[in-house]
């Protein structure tokens, strides 16, 4: 095999690719609290009153 093909990355290129990073814990986390559920519940619920 050649290793040295102009098509593709080197494994540090890709691996610094923002889509290949992996997930940082607790950054994308989709978890809420009751108390904000009900906040944002109310919100709406009183935009939805006009």
């Amino acid at each position: 095999m050649n290793n040295n093909n102009q098509d593709q990355q080197s494994k540090a290129e890709v691996q610094t690719t923002p889509l290949n990073k992996l997930p940082v814990p607790g950054e994308d986390d989709t978890e809420f609290s009751a108390e904000e559920a009900a906040d944002a519940f109310e919100q709406n619920d009183s935009a939805n009153e006009e």
